[in-house]
């Protein structure tokens, strides 16, 4: 059992106010369902393969899936990091992760909005958009196919900008409709321009090569196994990898 991965009596305090209320019979003991989906997660494995002293796979797995479709897992994320996040510094992103056969086979079921994967040049690719403060801690995410422009997500991802003096993003962002979004908002840009944009961009240099950290960020995130190659069909499963991912590493 020392190799396991157990949630302190802390950290399950924090989590507490996110779980939904149970009704009728009493559920599986919360502690040992979530650290083993956090382990699960983190090492790459199949629901089948938990190790016993977590208890039943097929309870593991349920309320994995019930729990990420009722958005509970973003809604912790959400909810850990309110307050506590006042940046200086937004900085943007996207990374591409690789979607496995089994996550790509398939056709979409009629009515079904597609599971967010799109084919680029590194083959079957889902692209999770993110924004971080100056340290690379996450603070929120969209999700798309690998095909789909970083400005689509930049867009996405305006609402829920918390209030800051810069943003940093890469030449990937160098749009004349971005900067002025974050100067109405307040924010200042800094991002370079691209050799296509026709005139020179002006930006900070110093403060740009702190960008580092968000990649960092996307790093750490691919540390977890499940999060590298991408197997579930489901998108809303797998976003709920991604903000697990997210709180226990920054916000937990």
């Amino acid at each position: 059992m020392g190799d396991l991965f157990w949630l302190t009596d802390e950290q399950m305090e924090r989590l507490r106010p996110f779980f939904p209320k149970s009704h009728g019979r009493a559920r599986v003991d919360d502690c040992r369902v979530l650290s083993d989906i956090i382990f699960i997660n983190r090492n790459g494995l199949r629901w089948r393969d938990a190790p016993r002293e977590y208890g039943s796979h097929k309870t593991l797995y349920n309320r994995w899936k019930r729990w990420g479709a009722m958005g509970i897992f973003a809604q912790m994320t959400d909810g850990l990091l309110a307050g506590k996040a006042k940046p200086q510094t937004n900085m943007i992103d996207a990374a591409y992760l690789k979607a496995h056969r089994t996550a790509s086979s398939l056709r979409p079921k009629k009515g079904d909005p597609g599971r967010l994967i799109g084919r680029t040049k590194g083959g079957m690719n889902t692209k999770p958009h993110a924004i971080t403060e100056q340290n690379g801690r996450a603070l929120s995410f969209f999700m798309t196919a690998g095909q789909i422009s970083d400005y689509t997500g930049a867009d996405a991802l305006m609402d829920s900008l918390p209030a800051a003096q810069w943003m940093l993003g890469d030449r990937g962002y160098d749009a004349d409709w971005f900067r002025d979004a974050l100067e109405k908002k307040g924010i200042k840009p800094c991002i370079p321009g691209q050799r296509s944009h026709g005139r020179p961009v002006k930006y900070d240099r110093r403060k740009y090569k702190r960008r580092n950290r968000i990649e960092i960020m996307f790093g750490r995130l691919k540390d977890w196994r499940l999060l590298a190659t991408r197997y579930d069909r489901c998108p809303t499963v797998f976003f709920s990898a991604i903000c697990l991912a997210a709180t226990v590493m920054f916000w937990l």
